[in-house]
């Protein structure tokens, strides 16, 4: 299983797959669990590339007060009409404001991902956290990663370098969802050659193999996953 995250103003190709992934309820609860553990108590929060708003709501519900950058113009609009603040990207986030930032499959859209880690090094308050989550392992690439427009999957080693070459210093990081890894896997060879995802699927395997994967995440997190990990901290 992937996930697909916005890219562009023109509108995100992968919209489909984004939809299709809010039936994964017990995958997103693992997330929301990870990003709501990685805010170190934060009343705020910003969300960069909120995407529908599937985590923005989530985390909204645990009493933090959410911010959204979305490109697209479409998803932002949606989040406007919820009642988030809103803004296209990072240029209209003050700098040092932000106590807490997380990012859900969002780097590996961007091209020059170390120029977009330093502006968000420059939107944390001193003392403040970034919580990233991508895809893992370029062996893994595929027709989805095609479709929804990745540049690349990412290996811990990988984005730890560039996470700390952008200034932040590592507190925790890791893989997840290692039976992912086998299904992301096999679509890989046996998928669509489109790249789309069905409900069916997804739900499939959130019901009957996402329980186990996240049984094995503790053991297998230091080795590899379908996704990956990283919470960092921004020097006081």
């Amino acid at each position: 299983m992937s996930e697909p995250s916005p890219s562009d103003d023109e509108g995100y190709v992968g919209a489909s797959n984004l939809e299709v992934m809010a039936v994964a309820k017990r995958y997103n609860a693992f997330l929301e669990n990870m990003v709501i553990n990685a805010s170190g108590g934060a009343e705020t929060a910003l969300d960069f590339g909120a995407g529908g708003g599937e985590f923005a709501r989530r985390t909204a519900s645990h009493g933090l007060t959410v911010t959204c950058v979305e490109p697209d113009t479409a998803l932002r609009e949606r989040l406007k009409r919820e009642g988030f603040e809103t803004a296209p990207d990072l240029s209209g986030i003050g700098p040092a404001s932000r106590p807490y930032i997380y990012t859900l499959n969002v780097l590996e859209h961007i091209e020059d991902d170390v120029a977009a880690l330093r502006d968000l090094f420059e939107r944390v308050a001193p003392g403040g956290t970034l919580f990233i989550y991508v895809p893992a392992y370029q062996m893994l690439y595929g027709s989805m990663d095609r479709l929804v427009g990745h540049h690349r999957r990412y290996t811990l080693s990988v984005l730890s370098k560039r996470v700390e070459a952008a200034g932040f210093a590592i507190q925790d990081s890791g893989y997840a969802d290692p039976v992912g890894f086998f299904a992301a896997l096999a679509h890989k060879f046996i998928g669509s050659d489109s790249g789309e995802i069905s409900d069916r699927s997804v739900a499939l395997f959130d019901t009957l193999a996402f329980p186990v994967s996240r049984a094995l995440h503790r053991v297998t997190k230091r080795w590899f996953g379908k996704n990956v990990w990283v919470r960092a901290r921004k020097p006081a």
